[in-house]
């Protein structure tokens, strides 16, 4: 059951990749908006900070994920 569960390839597909870093960047947006208004008071600045990082944040996960796509350390081969 739990072999089930696993993926059987360490390497996800690019769409894959895209896909959970768009959605985890959105939800992450959010959170650094929500923060940035309860600090700074200013809804347009709160907005501009959360937009920046967030771009950034976007383009360095996405890199991240397929560098690690690469790298085969604790992943188990196929049988």
């Amino acid at each position: 059951m739990v072999r089930h569960a696993i993926s059987k390839s360490a390497l996800q597909n690019r769409k894959r990749a895209i896909v959970k870093t768009v959605s985890y960047r959105l939800f992450m947006l959010l959170i650094t908006v929500s923060i940035a208004w309860v600090i700074i008071g200013d809804v347009s600045a709160a907005l501009n900070i959360g937009l920046l990082t967030n771009i950034v944040k976007t383009g360095t996960y996405y890199l991240y994920e397929r560098i690690w796509d690469h790298i085969t350390w604790g992943v188990m081969e196929q049988t």
